[in-house]
Formats: C-alpha cells, structure tokens, sequence
C-alpha cells in the first residue's frame, strides 16, 4: 500500500442470542474458512449500510431472525488482526430471543443449537470464544491476534 493510499479494514458483525440462558451457534460447513467449527450468527458490513442494520439483515438471512433495533445492543467491540487482513467486529446482544431461529443457509451451515456458557463446544471459532469471554468479564473492547 502507498503513503496516498487509505487503510480500509473488513468490518463484520456477530449476533449473540440469548434464550434461557443459552446462545445460538452456527456449525460452519462448505465455506471454505473454519468449517465444523461453531459461530454466531454473523456477515460483514455492505457498502453503504449502518452495523446496526447488517445485523438485522444478517440475522434475517443466516437465520430468519425479525429483529428490530430495539431488540438489540452493543455487547463488545473486538479490533482483530489476521494473517490477510484487519477487522473490526461488532458483537451484539439480544436478550430473550422470541423468535424461534431456523436454517436459512443449509449450503453453509449443517448444525444450528443452543448452548450454555458454561458448555460451549470445543470446536467453536477462537475469536468467538474469546469475545463471548470478554463479555463475561464485563469488557466491551478488546484486541485479539496482535
């Protein structure tokens, strides 16, 4: 990159729905990146688009979720160093989720359930686990892989 040239980082975003007491997971399958591993419901930011809005549509899509902006909140912020690239995540929170999720994306995901805290899997995606932590100790930025 040049000295004239902007850095741009990847922003994505990351729902962690809560339903007595448990949050939902996602089993990666066929996508090229961590797959058998579990995640949030998640996508990155379009172009044009706010955070708040992504989440909404991207728990539309992933999980046909009808979320509306009062439903949700700001949980943690995580600035995440890969080997390729830099992201800014946003993770929010719904608490009492009402809404009983289901598989949009069967091409990209082959296991969605509800997990406790307490028993997360052991296959779930490391910066996951480490922002679902952080929340739990109260924190809500963190810095991850640097």
């Amino acid at each position: 990159m040049s000295r004239d040239e902007k850095f741009k980082p990847y922003v994505a975003v990351w729902l962690i729905a809560e339903k007595n007491e448990q949050i939902l997971l996602l089993r990666r399958y066929n996508t090229g990146y961590m797959d058998g591993h579990y995640t949030l419901v998640s996508g990155h930011l379009e172009e044009n688009e706010g955070v708040t809005a992504a989440m909404i549509r991207e728990a539309k899509e992933e999980a046909g979720l009808s979320l509306s902006r009062e439903q949700i909140s700001i949980g943690h912020v995580t600035h995440r160093k890969c080997p390729d690239r830099e992201y800014i995540d946003f993770f929010f929170v719904v608490k009492d989720l009402s809404d009983n999720p289901e598989n949009m994306e069967p091409d990209k995901c082959d296991d969605m359930q509800w997990f406790t805290m307490s028993e997360l899997p052991d296959n779930i995606l490391p910066n996951v686990k480490f922002a679902l932590d952080a929340i739990s100790k109260k924190s809500h930025f963190d810095e991850y892989g640097w």
